[in-house]
């Protein structure tokens, strides 16, 4: 259970009053300044452990061969300037302004609170509320007011790095060259699409991971969660008892394999998908020269959907699997 003199990083920053209240976070009016909320630890973190990935995955990239040149979206994001060994690339740019801009709205709205909100600070509470409620209604109300600061602040994180990739400009300002026609291309953007770089999504999901850990050691005790993972399920006796003590050690086993590879699902689910994306509108903006202002809008429309989907999996996932290892069956609080 939460201290409510340890405000949660969303409801602190946007909570409407009802949920300040059932929340058990109670808001300050003028506390943000003084403290450094979970919110901002959690996107440093991001940051700072993507920025920690950059060197190890684009050092090689002023040696890409011919034909990564030529691709019209790289897979790799472009180096910038470098700060001793440390890479810093286009889509870390993106984060860090995509991450202040939030910390400072949020901040904004919700410096002087009205008892009848209008403007920023009704579209903060109108978010936070409606994310609360969904929330609960999937892993409960203990479970929520535990967790909430790290789903919600994941969401908004996500939904707003998506949206922020399909501004004009990103990607298609920045260096590049003339061609024999006299046409530019770019060849380095200034900003890309922090999602479309795998060194943040992978970050996000490494994370989930430590939280995760934490969460269910928490919920079970380091006992109760070996005995989670292996233990036999369900009332048997005898033989048919023993059977099932070894059928469920060989699935434990099954159980940590699976559950180390859901921050690469994770990661490579948003990847893939927000990539895809940027592929598609390159595309379509050069099937036909000279009406590439109009055929892409379409799909920018859906990209916009796919930016809120995306942001919706990747918390509805992470919520679902931190709900399967802190839940227990009837009866099972008793043994801890």
């Amino acid at each position: 259970m939460r201290d409510a003199s340890a405000p949660c990083v969303v409801c602190t920053a946007a909570a409407a009053p009802h949920l300040r209240e059932t929340s058990g976070c109670c808001f300050q009016r003028n506390s943000m300044p003084r403290r450094f909320s979970p919110l901002i630890l959690i996107v440093l973190a991001l940051c700072a452990f993507g920025a920690v990935l950059a060197p190890t995955l684009v050092a090689e990239q002023a040696q890409e061969t011919a034909k990564e040149e030529q691709e019209s979206v790289p897979l790799k994001p472009a180096v910038l300037f470098q700060i001793g060994k440390l890479a810093i690339t286009n889509s870390m740019l993106v984060t860090w302004i995509v991450a202040a801009g939030i910390i400072v709205c949020a901040q904004a709205a919700t410096r002087t609170i009205k008892s009848v909100p209008s403007g920023a600070q009704n579209f903060w509470e109108w978010l936070v509320e409606s994310l609360y409620t969904f929330l609960e209604n999937i892993i409960g109300r203990e479970l929520v007011r535990k967790t909430f600061w790290f789903f919600a602040t994941i969401f908004i994180f996500i939904l707003f790095l998506n949206w922020f990739g399909l501004l004009p400009g990103v990607g298609s300002v920045g260096w590049g060259h003339h061609d024999a026609t006299g046409a530019f291309h770019v060849d380095r953007p200034l900003l890309r699409g922090a999602n479309a770089d795998l060194n943040l999504t992978l970050a996000m999901a490494a994370v989930f991971f430590i939280c995760w850990i934490v969460w269910a050691i928490q919920a079970n005790g380091i006992g109760g969660l070996i005995l989670h993972l292996f233990g036999p399920k369900g009332e048997t006796t005898g033989f048919l008892k023993l059977l099932m003590i070894v059928i469920f050690f060989i699935v434990g086993w099954l159980e940590i394999v699976s559950i180390l590879f859901r921050p690469i699902s994770l990661s490579f689910r948003l990847f893939g998908n927000v990539y895809a994306g940027e592929i598609m509108l390159e595309s379509m903006s050069h099937i036909v020269p000279s009406l590439a202002w109009l055929i892409p809008i379409p799909f920018y429309f859906m990209e916009l959907l796919v930016g809120i989907v995306q942001a919706l999996v990747f918390m509805l996932l992470t919520a679902v699997f931190t709900l399967l290892i802190a839940q227990h069956d009837p009866g099972h609080e008793a043994h801890h």
